[in-house]
């Protein structure tokens, strides 16, 4: 009996209570609630709840504390109430909460019906350290996305999502359209990672927003901008291959100014692993720089001006005429030199509390100059853009209504045989809204009426679904048209240098047109209370009909037409993430069936893998990143019919941060997987020789060594 009784006073001196976390009036999953005297800790369950029992009454110190949020440490009197509420904000590398400009709202990613990929600071470094030359990288490693070669000489490469070629997807720098059409496959090239704050993807039809072209997707790399402490990165890097890079960006601003100045250097000799004499990476030399100039005349209005410029000499081929020039049967190279000058003006101003207007302008220029034995082509490209948008905000809709100008005009070299100049006006307006139906119910949906002044009207409608609730599950479906006005810069052109390409026939050629779906599935939870678990499944398709063929003639030509039928892109995309204290690991699965049904026989797309996979795990602490990496590439088709090897491609990647410095190596394709070893990159003769297409990779194994220098603390600065 006097067990008992001890028992029981024992027990009236202690109390189970409920620690609920929220941000935002939403649920934290998995942040830590933690007695220090007690040694105590649990994590929040799909509610925001952590549950204690038998804690000691009185006064008792308690941390509570997220990834990404500021930790509060406080204390609390146990006995008095059974449920304790903390709020947590988010912390400056809260993922989660950082804006997506591409959606055109200041919503964060989880209140978006559109799905976007988002890859933030971070994971940007890591690629810059992978490829500090240029962003294929960062694309190549996100699930679905290949980066399509189309040159062994000039390396020149597209990017493609879902299987759909490279000019169906939108490449943006801070919402400008500044690159495709006649740079094409250099633009991948030449768009360096390391002054880049964030990536955002969007997969599927986005023309509602940003117009023509984006009927595969667009890509939106964001800039860093200035903060009131100083930024300063210095990155040196060298290559076996005899690659040599160095990329500087300082930024700094106080009450009415800021400056972001970015500048790069690259030098790459002529490289050939398989010794057959021609280069598998050209020769080159690139700089590019990007100053920017903010001004803040007042707190609700911001004005900034950049210039982006790239000078960018590659010439691949024949290594002995690349180094000693032209000899006996050694002709041939392929060079290009291009020149690329744009500015950026964004003039942002808030009229209350919840509207804003915007005025944006670029002009891009772009000037090529393709030589091969007996053939140059040679001509400039310039591009306009102008917005001007007004958006509201209130706590359940985000409004956006806008009307912009873009112009295209390429003018050939005035000594070329073959003038295909082409000029295009397209004028449009949009409207956009988000409106939360109700905690769990989100609404996006869209309209765009663009008018090209050759290619007539397009209206372009688009609507999109959030679901989510507080178990950790979301959903999103949305679906939307698309277009693209018909020019002659297509990988089939690029792949013959243009050559004998006749140019577009506005008379008798029709703009491409598109409808596309996506489904996304979204879950996460914790596992065994300590291992973070999330799941992305996405299905998707997509259909372009009058698409832009070249085909040959009997007078030796190649002209443009429309498909007969449509062009089918569908499939799927896993993603799952595990996360456990340090650790991370990545798994992805992409299904790409993508049939260009206008062909007779099999209607399989070339150079299409049906079946990707990859796997990455990343250890970070405050000292070391170690990233290994995994990449599985299916069996595609060759133009012929012909099939493909498979083949698996791995890196590894060892990074130490001082308080200054970080020292990094990096093992690319330490396997050295490349396509020489399946089947010949180069075909006889050897002063005119011909290339198959490139299915594989063509550099192999790249081992790379370089510093980054951080003189005011090794932290990222956005």
């Amino acid at each position: 009996m006097l067990t008992i009784i001890v028992c029981f006073f024992a027990k009236a001196q202690t109390s189970d209570i409920q620690i609920k976390i929220v941000s935002e009036n939403e649920p934290l999953v998995g942040a830590t609630a933690y007695f220090k005297d007690l040694e105590k800790g649990a994590v929040t369950d799909f509610e925001g709840i952590a549950k204690f029992s038998e804690i000691p009454n009185g006064n008792q110190t308690i941390k509570i504390s997220y990834i990404g949020f500021e930790s509060i440490e406080t204390t609390i009197e146990i006995g008095i109430k059974k449920i304790f509420f903390f709020e947590l904000e988010s912390g400056e590398h809260e993922l989660e909460e950082i804006v997506i400009q591409s959606s055109r709202s200041t919503r964060t990613v989880r209140k978006i019906p559109t799905r976007i990929e988002f890859i933030g600071a971070e994971e940007l470094g890591e690629k810059a350290i992978m490829n500090p030359t240029n962003i294929s990288m960062v694309l190549r490693e996100s699930t679905g996305i290949q980066m399509q070669q189309t040159s062994l000489s000039s390396g020149s490469t597209n990017i493609r999502i879902q299987g759909l070629d490279g000019r169906y997807t939108q490449l943006l720098r801070d919402g400008f359209p500044l690159y495709g059409g006649f740079s094409s496959g250099l633009s991948i090239l030449q768009i360096p990672p390391l002054d880049l704050q964030q990536f955002e993807i969007i997969k599927g039809s986005s023309s509602t927003l940003y117009g023509g072209g984006a009927i595969a997707g667009l890509v939106n790399m964001v800039s860093k901008t200035p903060d009131e402490e100083p930024a300063l990165d210095i990155m040196l890097t060298q290559t076996q291959a005899l690659g040599s890079t160095a990329n500087v960006f300082y930024s700094k601003r106080n009450e009415k100014f800021g400056v972001s100045l970015y500048g790069s250097g690259h030098y790459q000799k002529a490289y050939d692993p398989e010794n057959d004499g021609f280069s598998n990476l050209p020769k080159t030399k690139s700089i590019s720089f990007n100053p920017k100039f903010f001004y803040y005349p007042s707190e609700k209005t911001t004005f900034w001006f950049g210039l982006n410029g790239t000078y960018d000499d590659r010439i691949g081929g024949d290594i002995t005429k690349i180094e000693d020039g032209e000899n006996g049967i050694h002709q041939y190279t392929e060079e290009n030199i291009s020149k690329r000058l744009s500015s950026q003006a964004v003039y942002k101003t808030q009229i209350d509390s919840i509207s804003s207007f915007n005025i944006k302008n670029s002009v891009s220029f772009f000037d090529r100059n393709l030589t091969i034995p007996d053939l140059n082509f040679d001509g400039k490209q310039t591009n306009t853009f102008t917005e001007v948008n007004y958006q509201r905000e209130t706590s359940k809709a985000n409004w956006i209504f806008g009307a912009n100008l873009y112009t295209s005009n390429f003018d050939e070299n005035d000594n070329a045989t073959l003038q295909r100049d082409q000029k295009d006006i397209t004028y449009g307006i949009f409207a956009n809204n988000i409106y939360d139906l109700s905690d769990n119910w989100i609404l996006e949906s869209g309209l765009r009426a663009d008018y090209n002044t050759d290619f007539g009207f397009f209206p372009l409608p688009k609507i999109s679904v959030l679901y989510k609730n507080e178990s950790g599950f979301s959903s999103r479906i949305g679906g939307g048209l698309g277009y693209k006005i018909p020019d002659i810069f297509t990988e089939e052109a690029e792949l013959i240098n243009f050559e004998n390409v006749l140019g577009i026939d506005k008379s008798s050629l029709k703009a491409e047109r598109s409808y596309g779906v996506n489904l996304d599935l979204n879950y996460q939870t914790r596992l065994f209370d300590t291992v973070g678990f999330s799941i992305n499944q996405l299905f998707y398709v997509t259909a372009i009909n009058n698409g832009l063929l070249l085909n040959s003639t009997d007078s030796g030509m190649f002209e443009f037409e429309n498909a007969t039928d449509e062009i089918l892109s569908k499939g799927a995309e896993t993603n799952i993430k595990f996360s456990y204290k340090d650790f991370r690991w990545f798994l992805n699965y992409a299904l790409i069936d993508t049939k260009l049904n206008y062909l007779v026989g099999n209607p399989q797309k070339p150079l299409t893998a049906k079946h990707n996979a990859g796997s990455v795990l990343m250890y970070e602490s405050e000292k070391w990143r170690i990233g290994y990496e995994t990449f599985y590439t299916g069996k595609q088709f060759l133009s012929n019919g012909t099939e493909t090897t498979d083949f698996v491609t791995m890196g590894l990647l060892l990074m130490r941060n001082f308080k200054f410095v970080s020292a990094f190596v990096n093992f690319e394709n330490f396997t050295d997987r490349r396509q020489s070893r399946f089947s010949p990159l180069i075909l006889p003769p050897h002063e005119n020789p011909e290339f198959p297409e490139i299915y594989a990779p063509t550099d192999g194994f790249i081992f790379s060594v370089g510093i980054i220098i951080k003189p005011f603390g090794n932290e990222d600065h956005h």
